[in-house]
């Protein structure tokens, strides 16, 4: 298979990475953007050179994809270590293994510690609970690379616990204007949905009481859905196998062809199959599709089961961003949600960087008849919040010129030489929070920047490295550039 460039870069980041004596390195791509290929040219390499692969994950279409990956995209077998199945004794260099499976100690005890050189972890948000945290103390040798969609900042800080690096990322925005993922709709529903008196229970809504919530609405949503999804594939994730089922048969009520799959359905593949052969309209779900189950031709998510967990909202939204032909955009429906919480996520939460730029966007989506595009809409937003900062940066500026004459805002800096990720930089890891070093001051003073504005050591070291970068490349400095 012939890689995306962001996919040989991925690789060779990881590499670099292990390489550099970073152990543990996360690799963060979108939904849909092939982070499965990204692994399976990573565990091609480490077979290769002699070594051998433990790729994790903790559902059975997560493994089904990951062994058809290597064996469709690099003509690798693998074995798989799950229920009734074991690796052991098979020869294979590459392990596609169960969490549930691969945890319990005498699955554990069949493999020497030393065994693995790498170990794979997909979906990787999940790596700090017990049972994963077990398999990787076992193989304390293996160097780990976590594989996860777009993570928010709650998922960052709890993984930079297990990881010392992020090897690569890449962006949901860049994705979709490379042409790699499709663009993204949000219309607004204005049907005002109450969840006021729903609790919240380890950071997310109570999806019992959700679904009791949601019920009294379920009529209005679905003649609304005649407006907007009628000659769509529609995927609608709903809180509770109750309400979905119960949707399910609204929706026929109101002429869609509908089906519905939760994790106890004996017919599940049959039905996903129908879906995708556009034997049905619309298909329900509670919360079963958001990961391992890909439909490209998807061109409508309704999500009723809102959310405050970012790298959820994504995973619900990424299963209709992948590519098909004839698609030309992702419908996304948002309901206006009436709670008192502000960190309800919205269509703004897929690409916003801060809640400025967030609250922007959602007003968009609000205010447009027509709804708006999400990538589109955040890049105005962002050039609106950065003429306003440089309107005031520019004023500050011309009031204490005296006193920076010699050196340049590292803001102003980043705009000037359209450095995005300087800009909306947020440190990750426990050395990137620290102040700055006065080795690192010494040295943005010497290239013109005034070291007193950046905030954290790893943001001087981002700048220092793109300083260092341009001069290499013959390009102006801070000084010249103001």
């Amino acid at each position: 298979m012939k890689l995306r460039p962001y996919q040989i870069e991925a690789v060779k980041k990881i590499k670099e990475e292990w390489e550099g004596g970073h152990r543990k390195t996360l690799l963060v791509l979108p939904t849909g953007t092939g982070k499965t290929v990204v692994f399976a040219a990573i565990a091609k390499i480490e077979s290769g050179q002699g070594g051998r692969v433990l790729i994790l994950a903790h559902r059975e279409e997560l493994l089904d994809q990951a062994m058809d990956k290597l064996m469709e995209a690099f003509g690798l077998r693998s074995a798989l270590e799950k229920a009734g199945s074991t690796a052991v004794g098979s020869g294979e260099s590459v392990v596609v293994g169960s969490v549930q499976t691969m945890s319990i100690d005498k699955r554990l005890d069949a493999y020497p510690p030393d065994y693995f050189d790498a170990i794979i972890v997909d979906e990787t948000h999940h790596i700090m609970s017990d049972t994963y945290q077990a398999i990787l103390s076992h193989f304390p040798s293996a160097k780990v690379l976590g594989v996860t969609a777009t993570p928010d900042r709650g998922d960052k800080k709890n993984l930079a616990q297990y990881f010392d690096s992020m090897a690569y990322e890449y962006t949901l925005a860049r994705a979709v204007r490379e042409g790699y993922l499709c663009p993204i709709k949000a219309q607004m529903i204005p049907l005002e949905l109450d969840i006021n008196g729903v609790q919240v229970s380890k950071g997310d809504y109570v999806v019992g009481q959700i679904g009791s919530a949601l019920e009294p609405y379920l009529e209005e949503i679905a003649a609304k859905m005649e407006s907007y999804c009628k000659g769509r594939k529609t995927v609608v994730f709903l809180p509770l196998v109750r309400t979905s089922q119960m949707f399910r048969d609204i929706l026929e009520r109101h002429g869609f062809r509908a089906t519905e799959v939760n994790a106890n359905s004996q017919d599940r593949q049959e039905k996903l199959s129908a879906f995708a052969k556009g034997e049905y309209d619309v298909i329900c779900n509670s919360m079963l599709l958001t990961e391992g189950w890909d439909c490209p031709s998807v061109d409508c998510i309704v999500i009723l089961r809102p959310t405050k967990v970012r790298s959820l909202y994504q995973q619900m939204v990424g299963r209709g961003m992948r590519l098909h032909e004839g698609k030309k955009e992702l419908l996304l429906l948002d309901f206006l949600w009436m709670t008192a919480r502000h960190d309800l996520c919205r269509p703004s939460s897929l690409i916003s960087k801060d809640e400025e730029n967030a609250r922007r966007v959602d007003r968009m989506v609000a205010e447009s008849p027509d709804g708006v595009d999400v990538i589109e809409s955040s890049e105005q937003a962002e050039r609106d919040v950065l003429r306003e900062r440089e309107e005031a940066l520019a004023k500050e500026l011309r009031e204490k010129r005296a006193n920076k004459a010699r050196l340049v805002d590292p803001i102003q800096y980043a705009f000037s030489i359209d450095a995005e990720d300087l800009d909306s930089y947020e440190p990750t890891f426990a050395w990137e929070m620290g102040p700055v070093t006065e080795k690192q001051r010494a040295a943005l003073e010497a290239r013109g920047i005034n070291p007193d504005e950046v905030p954290n050591c790893g943001l001087a070291s981002q700048i220092l490295d793109r300083l260092i970068g341009r001069s290499r490349e013959g390009l102006s400095t801070p000084k010249q550039i103001r």
